[in-house]
C-alpha cells in the first residue's frame, strides 16, 4: 500500500420493485465470497424507518441528542450515524467501516452516480430504468429486452458475478 488508501468499489443494484433485487445480492454475495472477496452490503430505502428500537437504550441515547451511537453485542456490531438528507456523500460512513472489503454492493438507490446495475424481469411490465435513466451499466435479466446498455443474462449466476467483478475492478 502506498499509505493512500483507495475506496472500496460500489456497486448498485437497482431494480423496480419485485424484480429480484435481493434474491440477486444474495446470490451475488455468496458466489463472490466463493471466489475468495469480501463483500459488505447495504440496503438502501426511500422510506423513513426508525432503525433502533425506541424505548431501548441506545435509542434514548440518541433522543438525548448524542451524535451517533453503536451498539455491540457478542455477535454484532451496529452504528447509528444521524445523517443529512442534502446532498452529502452518505456513503462515505460505509467506506471507513468497510474498508477491508473488496466491493460494496448496495440493494437499491437508483439516484447514485456510482456504478449501477439493473435487474429486470418482464413480469414487472414496466420498461427498465435503463430506458429512462442515464448511467446505469448494465441490465441483468432471463428475459429478452432491447437496451442500450450491456445485457447480462441473470443465470447462470457466474456471468453476473464476472460482471461484477469486472466493473469493480477486482
Amino acid at each position: 500500500m502506498t499509505g493512500v488508501e483507495s475506496e472500496v468499489p460500489r456497486i448498485h443494484i437497482v431494480g423496480r420493485k419485485n424484480s429480484g433485487k435481493t434474491t440477486l445480492v444474495c446470490e451475488l454475495v455468496e458466489e463472490l465470497i466463493h471466489r475468495g472477496f469480501r463483500v459488505a452490503t447495504v440496503k438502501h430505502t426511500h422510506h423513513n424507518h426508525e432503525l433502533d428500537t425506541p424505548g431501548k437504550d441506545s435509542h434514548r441515547h440518541r433522543e438525548a441528542g448524542a451524535a451517533g451511537v453503536g451498539i455491540l453485542s457478542p455477535q454484532m456490531t451496529a452504528a447509528f450515524v444521524p445523517g443529512p438528507r442534502e446532498a452529502v456523500d452518505r456513503y462515505a460512513t460505509f467506506q471507513t467501516m468497510f474498508a477491508d472489503c473488496d466491493v460494496i454492493l448496495v440493494e437499491g438507490d437508483l439516484q447514485s452516480d456510482a456504478i449501477r446495475i439493473e435487474v429486470w424481469r418482464s413480469e414487472v411490465s414496466e420498461e427498465p430504468y435503463a430506458h429512462e435513466t442515464e448511467g446505469i451499466a448494465a441490465v441483468i435479466t432471463d428475459d429478452d429486452v432491447a437496451a442500450d446498455v450491456r445485457v447480462c443474462q441473470r443465470t447462470p449466476l457466474t456471468g453476473v458475478a464476472d460482471l461484477v467483478v469486472e466493473l469493480a475492478g477486482l
